[in-house]
């Protein structure tokens, strides 16, 4: 019998220890920002109930959705009419739970079944992986991590500013500056589509428009007028979303309607920002967003790089109705998500991570003899005591291939024990790169790496 090479799903990755500690840091910045900000951490299944999760994301994302079959006989709630009817009619005999596709559902889930236990507003953070069913290509996978940040129960927007404060801080501890938030409101979308006679293909008039940079403005016209959109007023629209100075911008569109919700919210966002002048906040109105969740109900967020060719690596927005679909009314929420993968793939383009973050140890010990070894093992602890990532060869191997593997792993020291060490208790330390290695009692090496 033939054995198999092995593979991975499309879509999915291994990640090694230098991936993996890359990956980390990142995880790590944003996860200090969300609890500086007050966040607490949440963690949901992998798997949700398919009822939970369908007809939150549209129909293109219940078609993303990962199905898990029943287990056991999982064809025999199935008959015949319902192979010949088509999926839609066969996934619910066959499967009835689902990877979670995002983390906001769930968490919605999760404060509509402990609404009595959290004190409102409720501000939580989650950082797990997610799956979706789409095509694999570059920046997006099957299978990816988001950290999200949600507050629900507050309708100020303080929250919407708030988490404006909380991207600037993480991009700032990322090193990263290259980099525009883009900020818009589905009611001035919604404005927009009535203006050009569009107010009963609201959701057709967005998903227009949110295809402006990727067809073009003459295109985008000529679809929106197919819809049946009054000529003048879309080009009038259209000069509208191409302004980029943000006053003059703020101005025409509450000329349009003053008195929309949209565009109150949205002064009084950029008022609150505005008090923050020592912060350089990169943020920007841009009328042209129109992100694809369905349950986007006021201001929406989307993060892009502006020196790397990549998709949006922050999005959100609020989301007055989400509860709703669990029979919760009246809880308002907003809540954005950072994509690690992306976050991952800009860094490592730009070459932002720091130089010693992949450096797994501080310094190996190395020894000639079995009571070497032995030895070894009280002084390897010692230093870990202290605070030192230091590990200790474990064979008693010729000297040079504990050298080599010194090498190989990178470890930029070296603690070199014999018996002469043994007795003097002046240990030999070298310094990999330089080749300089001189003795050290034990407390003068614990000095040496802590500074």
């Amino acid at each position: 019998m033939s054995k198999s090479k092995p593979s991975l799903p499309r879509g999915t990755r291994d990640f090694g220890p230098e991936i993996s500690a890359k990956r980390s840091f990142i995880i790590d910045q944003i996860k200090q920002n969300f609890i500086k900000y007050g966040f607490s951490q949440l963690q949901t299944p992998a798997m949700e109930n398919l009822s939970t999760l369908t007809g939150k994301y549209g129909d293109e994302g219940d078609q993303l959705l990962f199905k898990i079959l029943n287990s056991g006989d999982y064809l025999n709630k199935a008959t015949a009419e319902d192979y010949s009817a088509g999926s839609k009619q066969l996934t619910p005999k066959i499967a009835d739970k689902g990877l979670r596709y995002d983390l906001t559902v769930p968490f919605a889930r999760f404060v509509v079944m402990n609404q009595n236990e959290i004190s409102f507003p409720f501000k939580r953070f989650q950082i797990q992986p997610v799956w979706r069913a789409d095509r694999p290509q570059k920046g997006r996978y099957r299978e990816f991590y988001q950290c999200d940040a949600d507050i629900v129960g507050s309708k100020a927007i303080w929250n919407e500013a708030e988490l404006t404060l909380l991207i600037n801080d993480v991009f700032n501890d990322l090193n990263l500056d290259d980099y525009i938030i883009k900020v818009n409101h589905r009611d001035i979308l919604f404005m927009l589509a009535a203006h050009v006679g569009l107010s009963e293909k609201t959701i057709a008039f967005c998903a227009e428009i949110d295809k402006l940079d990727k067809i073009g403005k003459e295109k985008v016209i000529e679809n929106v007028i197919s819809l049946g959109g009054d000529n003048d007023k879309v080009s009038e629209v259209m000069e509208l979303i191409s302004i980029t100075n943000r006053q003059e911008l703020i101005q025409k569109v509450k000329s349009i309607d003053s008195e929309n919700q949209g565009v109150k919210e949205i002064i009084s966002y950029f008022e609150t920002l505005d008090r923050f002048k020592e912060k350089i906040i990169k943020v920007e109105l841009d009328l042209s967003l129109a992100r694809g969740l369905s349950y986007y109900t006021g201001v929406i967020y989307e993060v892009k790089p502006t020196s790397v060719s990549m998709g949006s690596i922050c999005g959100g927005g609020r989301y007055d109705n989400l509860t709703g679909f669990f029979g919760l009314n009246g809880i308002s929420g907003i809540g954005i998500s950072f994509g690690l993968d992306r976050i991952y793939d800009v860094l490592e383009e730009l070459k932002l991570f720091p130089e010693d973050i992949t450096k797994p140890l501080d310094v190996l010990i190395v020894h000639f003899s079995e009571e070497n070894l032995k030895h070894g093992q009280e002084v390897v602890m010692k230093l870990r005591a202290d605070g030192i990532k230091a590990d200790l060869y474990p064979d008693s191997d010729k000297m040079k291939k504990q050298f080599n593997y010194a090498d190989k792993i990178k470890t930029p020291y070296t603690l070199v024990i014999g018996d002469n060490e043994m007795d003097s208790g002046q240990y030999m330390l070298k310094n990999m790169q330089s080749g300089e290695q001189k003795p050290m009692n034990l407390d003068k090496i614990i000095q040496h790496f802590k500074g």
